[in-house]
């Protein structure tokens, strides 16, 4: 399945790795490996990024609403204390995940809550596993009052260098359930989520998670 995300994207690709396999077939000779070949890969690579598989939301996220799910595919490449002045006002537990461009890029909300605060900035282009990234690459903040405690948490769709490019469909007043499709982000990207600080974080650097399938967390009273 291909996600309804990205469907632009996906066919102006398409069409330009078919028209690659094309023109190497059509010219023949050496010209066949000089372009099919980069059209074949190009082909294989957005068939790839742009699908959007189905997932199971793990039974007991489904019985516990405290359960935190991952909102993306990726690695976990930090779990650190700071305070988040947006939306929390306060100190928090941030969990963030790398999604290297082989990574499934559909991104899902991590519980179930009503949306209070949504934001975008335009930013600008740094690796996305840079500390600064963060602040400064292209991101939506998205707060959430949990359903569960009366929580607030929040997480943040961030590009990276090689694009900028996030599709948010997200706006306040929204609600949503954990493990729902929320968006995507193109080209090599970074998930943060924030979480109280008594949250029982079940994750470690270097872990692989996957969106709406695994669990990060589970918050507490």
């Amino acid at each position: 399945m291909i996600t309804k995300y990205g469907i632009n994207n996906f066919i102006m690709m398409l069409l330009t790795a078919l028209i690659l396999i094309a023109l190497g077939i059509f010219i023949n000779g050496i010209w066949l490996w000089v372009f099919s070949i980069p059209g074949i890969l190009l082909a294989i690579f957005t068939l790839n990024f742009f699908r959007d598989p189905k997932r199971k939301i793990p039974p007991e996220a489904i019985d516990n609403p405290a359960i935190i799910l991952s909102p993306a595919d990726g690695k976990i490449v930090e779990i650190v204390e700071e305070d988040e002045p947006k939306f929390v006002k306060g100190k928090v537990i941030r969990i963030s995940i790398f999604l290297s461009i082989f990574n499934v890029h559909v991104n899902r909300s991590p519980i179930s809550g009503k949306v209070e605060y949504f934001s975008y900035n335009p930013g600008a282009y740094i690796i996305a596993n840079h500390p600064k990234a963060s602040e400064l690459n292209e991101n939506t903040f998205i707060g959430v009052k949990a359903d569960v405690f009366d929580h607030k948490i929040a997480y943040k769709q961030m590009t990276g260098i090689l694009a900028r490019r996030i599709v948010c469909i997200v706006k306040e007043g929204d609600e949503y359930i954990a493990g729902e499709k929320i968006g995507m982000m193109k080209f090599g990207s970074r998930m943060d989520v924030f979480l109280p600080v008594n949250t029982n974080i079940l994750v470690k650097k270097g872990d692989n998670v996957k969106g709406a399938s695994s669990i990060l967390a589970e918050l507490k009273e």
